[in-house]
């Protein structure tokens, strides 16, 4: 692998390209903060995507994307004279290390568990930190990923199921009222209901150590993939598949399942 000197090498080629792109490309010129903002939630998902699959050609492009923006942001607040990008260097070195006074202090630790659990608490006494163990959960997150977020600093707040298994309980209690609601036919206590169900099976996810965003997004592909295979199927048949019955689709679809498998 590339010695240190070589990876700041080419961390240095990167700010000397941002330089020039940032003083001759007309369209680099002219970007703000809020014109990168969409490209940059667009270049996560992309790298989530590529992380999903396994790709790491594709892990390696993505991280470039990301990291050039985080680059570009920096070069736009210099040129403000609000920060640089030594200074957000400096920013996560710092915490960092005062987060992690079992590596760069006194402190001992006998699992990862109890790292997590010292992380928040150390959060909440940061200088200008969160005043709440929530209150660090981005409002602006999917509500997936946000469930999952909150269940997990809920937990290394110590409020979490002593008996993991209990939870199923819970899911079931849900279930129940989501159904009861459904014979109402009132779609606000509906919507609610399916919010708790959701909720609850998140809660499931995090206790047997499976990410939900990662697990729904598998399926996704899983259904993409079947999907397409019944598709293509479908049309070698000289059909599409609205003019397809549901019981001619399902045999593309379990072939699909069986390549799957093989």
């Amino acid at each position: 692998m590339n010695t240190k000197e070589e990876k700041m090498q080419a961390f240095g080629r990167l700010l000397d390209v941002m330089d020039e792109l940032r003083e001759k490309c007309p369209w680099d010129k002219k970007q703000t903060n809020e014109s990168l903002r969409t490209n940059t939630i667009e270049e996560t998902f992309e790298l989530c995507e590529a992380i999903i699959k396994n790709d790491n050609d594709e892990i390696k492009k993505e991280l470039g994307d990301v990291l050039l923006h985080i680059v570009f942001y920096s070069k736009i607040a210099e040129e403000k004279g609000v920060f640089d990008i030594k200074d957000v260097c400096d920013a996560i070195c710092d915490k960092l290390i005062f987060r992690h006074p079992h590596v760069f202090g006194t402190e001992s630790v006998e699992n990862s568990k109890q790292v997590e659990h010292n992380w928040e608490q150390i959060k909440l006494k940061e200088s200008g930190g969160h005043k709440t163990v929530l209150e660090g959960v981005p409002t602006s997150l999917p509500a997936l990923p946000k469930a999952h977020r909150i269940q997990d600093k809920a937990r290394n707040a110590g409020f979490d199921w002593t008996v993991k298994e209990d939870v199923w309980d819970k899911v079931q209690e849900e279930f129940t009222e989501l159904k009861q609601e459904i014979n109402q036919l009132d779609k606000d206590k509906i919507e609610a209901e399916f919010g708790d169900l959701f909720f609850s099976l998140v809660n499931a996810a995090r206790l047997y150590k499976i990410n939900p965003d990662n697990a729904l997004e598998r399926t996704n592909q899983k259904f993409i993939s079947r999907f397409n295979y019944m598709e293509q199927k479908a049309l070698q048949t000289g059909k599409s598949l609205k003019e397809m019955t549901l019981d001619e689709m399902e045999i593309f679809w379990n072939e699909a399942k069986i390549i799957e498998r093989i």
